[in-house]
């Protein structure tokens, strides 16, 4: 079970706050596009990763986070690459979105290993 005080909800709560400072920077042509949907998924991750502790099958939401992790990956490149986000930003935002990637990946395994004991 994760809990709120878990590794990887402290690690997504706290990346969370900073990209949410930093979307609200970006020019206002581009908040209700790139911002909006960039801290939707941000929000939903988290609000997944609270879910989880309470799923009984934890492997499709599991999975449905890392795809909004991928999403999300696509779109910080796609603002970094239209230098709405620096180098500095990216490079942050790219490793916290690869830990937590790492720590799903580890939680996905346990529940496996437990649901074929």
């Amino acid at each position: 079970m994760i809990a709120p005080e878990a590794p990887i909800f402290v690690l997504w709560y706290e990346f969370t706050k900073w990209l949410l400072s930093r979307t609200e920077k970006f020019p206002k042509n581009i908040r209700f596009t790139f911002s909006q949907r960039i801290e939707n998924l941000a929000l939903d991750i988290t609000q997944d990763l609270a879910v989880a502790r309470y799923a009984s099958c934890k492997a499709d939401l599991l999975n449905t986070i890392n795809l909004k992790l991928d999403q999300l990956r696509i779109l910080l490149r796609m603002t970094h690459d239209l230098e709405y986000l620096d180098n500095k930003g990216y490079q942050h935002a790219a490793r916290q979105i690869d830990e937590v990637g790492k720590m799903l990946g580890g939680w996905s395994k346990q529940r496996s290993a437990k649901e074929r004991v």
